[in-house]
C-alpha cells in the first residue's frame, strides 16, 4: 500500500535529547502518534499536533502498522482533504482523538470576503474549531472567514522583529491571528476587515486572548487612511490574491521608516518588485513562505518605507 507523506508540525530536538522530549510531549498531549519522527543530520524532528515555539512545517511518513491516510491539513478540529475520499475521511477520524470533523474543500478563497466552501465527509457537521497557536487560543469558522495555520510561523517571525511600543494596522485581519499575535509587543494593533463574520470571531478572540490592545475594525482596507488614523510603524497586509491593490493605501498609512509586510501569490521571483520600484521604498526583501500550488508560491514581501536616497532603492529579491 502506498502511503502518502503528511504535512505536520514539527520541533527539532537534538538525537540525544529526543527520547526525553518525546516523553515530555506524549504528557502534554502534543505529539503527533500517527506519524513517525525522521532524522534531520544530528537532529530528530518530532512531529506535533499544533504549533509551538520553535516548531515549522515538514512531511512525515504514517506508522506502517497503521492505517494509511490521505494527504489532509489539520486546522484544530478538523481535517481538510483535497479529494472526496469518504472512507479515507473515516479512518482519519478514528486515527486523530484531537478529530472531530473532516472536511473536503470544494474550492479556492472566493470573494471580498475571503471565504471557501466545504463539504463534510465525516464527523460533525461544522465548520468551526478551535486552534491553539504559540500559547494563542483563536475560535475560527471556516466556511465564514479564512484562516491559515500554515502562517503561524510568520506571525512569530514578525513579532521578534518588533521592539516593544509599536504601533500596528492589520489591513486584512480576518479572526485576529496576526493582529492577535503582534499585540503581545505592540502599545495598539488596528485590526481591520471588510467581512462582518470576521470581525465577530476577531471579537471573540480579543477577549479569549485578552488582548485589550487590539482595535477591532469593520471597514474596507482601501479606505482606511481616510478616517484620521495616525501614520504605523508597521503593516500587515495578508490578502495573498489581492494585496497590492492596496499597496498605495499602505504606503500613505505607514511613518518613513516603518515597514510593511506584504503577502502575495505569484508565479515568478521578484514578480511585485516594478510596482514597489514606484513606491518609496528604501529596502526590499523578498522570501518564500511555502508552495500554494503547481506553479505558484506565496511570497512575503518585507518593505522598508522611506524615500530613496542618491543610490536608488535597496531592493533585494
Amino acid at each position: 500500500m502506498v502511503r502518502i507523506p503528511v504535512e505536520q508540525w514539527c520541533i527539532a530536538v537534538p538525537k540525544r535529547e529526543a527520547e526525553g522530549k518525546r516523553q515530555g510531549l506524549i504528557r502534554q498531549g502534543l505529539l503527533d502518534r500517527t506519524l513517525r519522527p525522521k532524522p534531520r543530520g544530528g537532529l530528530l524532528l518530532l512531529p506535533v499536533l499544533e504549533a509551538c515555539e520553535g516548531a515549522e512545517r515538514c512531511e512525515f511518513e504514517p506508522f506502517p502498522h497503521r492505517p494509511a491516510l490521505p494527504r489532509h491539513e489539520l486546522i484544530g478540529g478538523i481535517a481538510v482533504l483535497q479529494e472526496e475520499d469518504y472512507e479515507g475521511a473515516e479512518r482519519l477520524l478514528a486515527s486523530r482523538p484531537s478529530l472531530h470533523t473532516v472536511l473536503l474543500s470544494s474550492g479556492s478563497v472566493e470573494g471580498e470576503f475571503r471565504t471557501r466552501r466545504f463539504q463534510v465527509l465525516a464527523g460533525s457537521p461544522t465548520t468551526r474549531t478551535r486552534v491553539r497557536e504559540y500559547g494563542f487560543i483563536f475560535e475560527i469558522d471556516l466556511g465564514l472567514a479564512y484562516f491559515s495555520a500554515r502562517l503561524a510561523t510568520e506571525r512569530q517571525r514578525i513579532l521578534e522583529q518588533m521592539e516593544e511600543g509599536e504601533t500596528v494596522l492589520d489591513m486584512f485581519a480576518g479572526v485576529g491571528p496576526f493582529a492577535i499575535t503582534l499585540a503581545r509587543k505592540a502599545r495598539i494593533v488596528v485590526a481591520a476587515d471588510i467581512n462582518p463574520e470576521a470581525v465577530r470571531l476577531l471579537i471573540a478572540n480579543i477577549g479569549i486572548n485578552r488582548a485589550g490592545n487590539v482595535l477591532p475594525i469593520l471597514a474596507d482596507a482601501a479606505h482606511l487612511d481616510g478616517i484620521g488614523l495616525r501614520p504605523f510603524d508597521r503593516i500587515v497586509m495578508n490578502l495573498p490574491l489581492a494585496a497590492t491593490a492596496f499597496l498605495e493605501t499602505a504606503f500613505r498609512l505607514c511613518r518613513s521608516g516603518g515597514h510593511i509586510h506584504l503577502y502575495v501569490l505569484q508565479e515568478r521571483e521578484g514578480e511585485i518588485l516594478p510596482v514597489l520600484e514606484r513606491l518609496p521604498c528604501k529596502k526590499v526583501t523578498e522570501r518564500m513562505v511555502r508552495t500554494y500550488s503547481p506553479g505558484r508560491w506565496h511570497a512575503a514581501y518585507d518593505i522598508w518605507v522611506g524615500e530613496q536616497d542618491q543610490a536608488g532603492t535597496n531592493l533585494v529579491p
